[in-house]
């Protein structure tokens, strides 16, 4: 830990006191490095884990300044193997994130809904989870927020399909191909269907709560998405977010629950249209020149 104080100490003396153009610029490039880094990460499951890593990094500082050499030893230890057991456990999520770095995927991540209104998608969804569940047919659909659920959609079939009624209706019509599993929507796209979910290791769940509820539990514990769950039994609306789950959803709340979700969604995308406008302006002035 001293000499990792004594590098940084060097860098802030070298960054305040001798300042060049070259380090201006080398300055410039990690900081957009890390930034996009950091925008990445925030869209995998990767981001929970490096809060425990920072708190781990705090725990070895305060372990060694106030002596405890036990703990502070292990937990040394631990940080030494730590990239290693990164590497081991999120090889798909770190193969993901350069992948993302590659094509740029970040700027298109954040797609606006052009053709299909926030209302028209909420009316939409509202209508098919209402008349599934008088009609008590099970459903599992999966709102995605900002961490991305790609390892999950891969699971199932790709739609990419807008959301509407009939659509989410006829996937989970029982004994159809795409019935059994979970919808995966992104915006106003259904991007995938009968998707395989970790089912919740929580054991205050109910006796009288199926499989399809722990898997919609299990989905919004390792991620902010929200789900909404119809149970074939009952034809129970509930919705799972942040780990807990909220039952017996009338149309009213339903659509609260919804609004709620868009507008945010819809207020985040607002803020990013400038970088998208400039992303788009670069791409066509890149392809005029490879015209020319």
């Amino acid at each position: 830990m001293n000499a990792i104080g004594d590098q940084f100490s060097a860098i802030m003396w070298n960054v305040f006191n001798r300042p060049k153009l070259v380090d201006l610029i080398d300055i410039a490039l990690l900081a957009f490095i890390i930034y996009q880094l950091v925008v990445h990460v925030r869209r995998t499951r990767v981001s929970q884990t490096l809060k425990g890593i920072v708190i781990l990094l705090f725990a070895t500082w305060l372990s060694d300044v106030m002596g405890m050499r036990t703990i502070h030893a292990l937990l040394s230890w631990a940080l030494n193997a730590g990239p290693v057991l990164l590497i081991v456990l999120f090889q798909s999520e770190i193969r993901r994130i350069l992948e993302e770095l590659g094509n740029n995927s970040v700027f298109d991540a954040q797609r606006s809904m052009a053709g299909v209104s926030t209302e028209e998608v909420i009316e939409e969804l509202v209508l098919a989870v209402t008349r599934m569940a008088r009609r008590r047919v099970g459903a599992l659909i999966v709102i995605e927020k900002k961490t991305r659920l790609d390892d999950v959609a891969a699971t199932g079939t790709r739609v990419e399909g807008v959301v509407s009624q009939p659509l989410i209706e006829n996937i989970f019509e029982p004994n159809t191909p795409l019935h059994d599993g979970a919808m995966i929507i992104r915006g106003d796209r259904v991007i995938s269907a009968a998707c395989l979910l970790r089912l919740s290791d929580t054991t205050g769940v109910g006796r009288d709560l199926g499989t399809r509820h722990r898997a919609g539990l299990g989905v919004s514990e390792i991620s902010d998405a929200s789900v909404f769950i119809v149970s074939e039994e009952t034809g129970i609306i509930s919705m799972a977010e942040g780990g807990r789950l909220t039952r017996h959803l009338d149309e009213a709340s339903l659509r609260s629950c919804l609004r709620g979700i868009y507008e945010k969604q819809e207020k985040e995308s607002r803020l990013s249209v400038p970088l998208l406008q400039f992303r788009q302006r670069r791409r066509n002035a890149h392809d005029e020149q490879q015209a020319e």
